[in-house]
């Protein structure tokens, strides 16, 4: 989305939102990096707020640790996991900043890209998404993303770039929007595609991991995926009605045929071909019933209307 170029930059109070799971040996160098480049921008205060997700490292006690070395920190410690998407919503409903900046805590994103992106802001947008313009993730992370992506786009009947990141800055009028969903099931990329605004971008070097393992799983990348697919849209069940009805009207395509093939040839053994249209529509059948439980599996768990999280300790 195109911004005005002519618009003039604006200090305030930045919020760093860090949700912090299995990367606890990497929040020494990422406290250090965020301070200095925040530091060194004129005019601006800022505030540290890493948020534990209940890191298994018990990220917990460093946290508390740094707090006392750095007076600019806050902590958010969350009661359960909840997964990175909630653990970004708790950020940014404590955050007090002007802007916020999103960003993951295994230093693959840089906090020196942050002047940038505040100087791309002030060029007239609400929001700037980092694109990584390299990645360092390994070649079948890469290529399950592209295919995640280009999936999506095709459902959504949209072009979104899948270099795009949680690595984000947000005026505070986005953050406010962002805090007015109330579904569990959400991706953070897709809420700031749908609320709109005026979008810019800026490209940064997606570094190595330094230490520490990814929390994400080749099993939780799969369920991350389905539930982008299948929750974040309806088109699916369009789909589904689509199938239903190409499956009747080819019924009824081979009901006209055998009608006439009986009355011109007489009646033709045709268990083979029986047997493949009875599996055909069953094996249908069982997907879509299969697809609309989990829609009304989610509709349950919404209904419920639980908190999206709970916060155990703060300071």
């Amino acid at each position: 989305m195109e911004a005005n170029e002519t618009s003039q930059l604006t200090t305030g109070r930045f919020s760093i939102v860090v949700p912090v799971y299995r990367c606890k040996s990497c929040l020494d160098e990422l406290c250090r990096r965020i301070a200095n480049t925040l530091e060194n921008m004129e005019g601006v205060d800022y505030e540290i707020l890493l948020v534990d997700d209940r890191c298994p490292e018990n990220s917990w006690k460093k946290i508390v640790h740094l707090s006392q070395e750095y007076p600019k920190l806050r902590g958010v410690r969350l009661s359960r996991n909840f997964g990175q998407q909630i653990a970004i919503t708790a950020g940014l409903a404590s955050s007090t900043g002007d802007y916020v900046v999103v960003m993951d805590g295994d230093l693959q994103d840089p906090p020196e890209a942050i002047p940038l992106m505040f100087k791309k802001l002030g060029k007239g947008y609400d929001f700037i998404l980092g694109r990584r313009a390299k990645r360092s993730h390994s070649k079948t992370r890469l290529l399950f993303a592209s295919s995640y992506f280009r999936i999506m786009n095709v459902i959504n009947n949209d072009s979104f770039d899948g270099r795009f990141g949680s690595f984000s800055l947000l005026s505070r009028k986005v953050v406010n929007s962002i805090l007015e969903f109330g579904e569990k099931e959400r991706h953070y990329l897709f809420i700031l595609r749908w609320v709109g605004y005026k979008m810019g971008s800026v490209d940064y070097t997606h570094a190595v991991r330094s230490s520490g393992k990814s929390s994400y799983s080749f099993n939780m990348l799969i369920r991350h995926a389905i539930d982008g697919i299948f929750f974040q849209t309806t088109v699916l069940l369009k789909w589904i009605v689509t199938l239903g009805l190409l499956v009747v009207l080819a019924g009824i395509g081979l009901a006209l045929y055998y009608v006439y093939n009986f009355f011109v040839q007489g009646a033709l053994p045709g268990w083979t071909t029986l047997v493949v249209l009875l599996l055909l529509c069953t094996g249908c059948v069982l997907f879509s019933l299969g697809v609309v439980g989990l829609y009304v599996g989610k509709i349950f768990e919404q209904s419920k209307n639980r908190p999206l999280y709970i916060i155990d300790e703060q300071i």
